[in-house]
């Protein structure tokens, strides 16, 4: 999973970046401090791990990992060249989902691009832009596609309709995840296109220390809006996560317990990552390694299976199962298996959250 942390100049968005993934981008009060895209890998926590660890006794744990990717500020005016304009939209093209940070705090230290704040001005400054750039990429395809159209080609002739449809749509001002395909084949022409204002969003309004716990009218703003487009939204400190990054688990705790919190930054932008994306994890264990496999949510076993490697789900033959709090409950695997906890599933079966599998296959 690919994330793009994204944000006008001075939102706290490298600040962010270098709390989550301890890459040490630089950070600075100046706009396009940011000008190449930074990439840090993080491992997606997950308590079942050391568990299993322990259990079977492992060489080694591989967790889930999320790649973020710290693209540089944008500007009014960056999908005609201003700033640093279509380098940066080509990187978010790259990208699963987008990480809007937003600017939800007043400090007369830290300049704002536009001399004031106002999060909703700053969310839809930075949605035009993207708009904009799915207009040039639109128009290219509808031109395509009506050329075909007119040789009598029915695919060409239904793609020109839809996109005349949602030509009419973003030059509303509306983004195309908020655009509603008529059915499976135009959701897929859609998909296709690879349109940046399509792509799913978790806006992090970034506040004070003072805030981190209660959050402000700033942020309840920005929560009314994510709420409207079927967004995700988490409330986050910039400053104190970069300042907890160096901590250890428990000292990390502790500090946010000080502060009215219970999970870092980093563990709620996972969650919101994950339900926002419908993904899920499960597990293989065993002496060697035990490792956590993501996998979009309704997977089944085959698909799963082709997680580890192609061959395992061309030669599936079936998945042996046993959910992560059955094996706990149980103590072990034999006991688990002798409880009737571990069940033999074939091509059918939608992977859960949790599972334990041993696939069997024959290439």
């Amino acid at each position: 999973m690919k994330l793009g942390i994204v944000g006008l100049p001075n939102v706290g968005k490298s600040t962010l970046f270098n709390a989550l993934t301890k890459a040490g981008a630089e950070s600075a009060n100046y706009p396009f401090c940011t000008i190449d895209p930074n990439v840090g890998v993080v491992t997606v926590p997950d308590e079942r791990l050391p568990y299993l660890r322990d259990l079977y006794q492992s060489e080694k744990v591989l967790p889930a990992v999320i790649e973020f990717v710290d693209i540089a500020g944008l500007v009014r005016g960056a999908s005609k060249g201003e700033g640093l304009g279509n380098q940066f939209l080509s990187h978010i093209r790259e990208v699963d989902a987008i990480v809007h940070v937003v600017r939800c705090f007043e400090d007369e230290n830290v300049v704002h691009v536009e001399g004031s704040v106002d999060p909703i001005r700053d969310i839809e400054t930075i949605n035009l832009e993207l708009i904009f750039s799915d207009l040039d990429v639109l128009e290219r395809r509808l031109q395509k596609a009506q050329k075909g159209g007119k040789s009598g080609d029915k695919a060409l002739q239904a793609e020109a309709a839809l996109l005349t449809r949602l030509q009419k749509h973003l030059e509303d001002g509306q983004c195309a995840r908020l655009f509603t395909p008529d059915n499976e084949e135009e959701a897929a022409i859609l998909a296709d296109i690879n349109l940046l204002t399509n792509k799913p969003v978790i806006y992090a309004a970034n506040v004070t220390e003072t805030d981190l716990a209660e959050g402000n009218e700033y942020v309840r703003r920005v929560e009314k809006l994510a709420q409207a487009e079927h967004s995700e939204t988490f409330t986050i400190c910039a400053q104190i996560e970069q300042e907890i990054a160096e901590l250890d688990d428990e000292e990390k705790l502790l500090f946010l317990e000080d502060l009215g919190v219970h999970e870092s930054g980093l563990d709620r932008l996972i969650a919101a990552s994950y339900k926002l994306l419908g993904l899920i994890s499960y597990l293989t264990a065993g002496p060697k390694e035990v490792r956590a496999w993501t996998i979009t949510k309704g997977t089944k076993a085959p698909g799963a299976a082709g997680k580890i490697h192609s061959d395992f789900e061309r030669g599936f033959i079936r998945a042996e199962v046993v959910s992560f709090e059955d094996l706990k409950a149980s103590g072990n695997y034999t006991a688990a298996k002798e409880k009737g906890l571990v069940r033999v599933e074939g091509k059918e079966y939608v992977v859960q959250d949790g599972d334990i599998i041993l696939f069997r296959f024959n290439v």
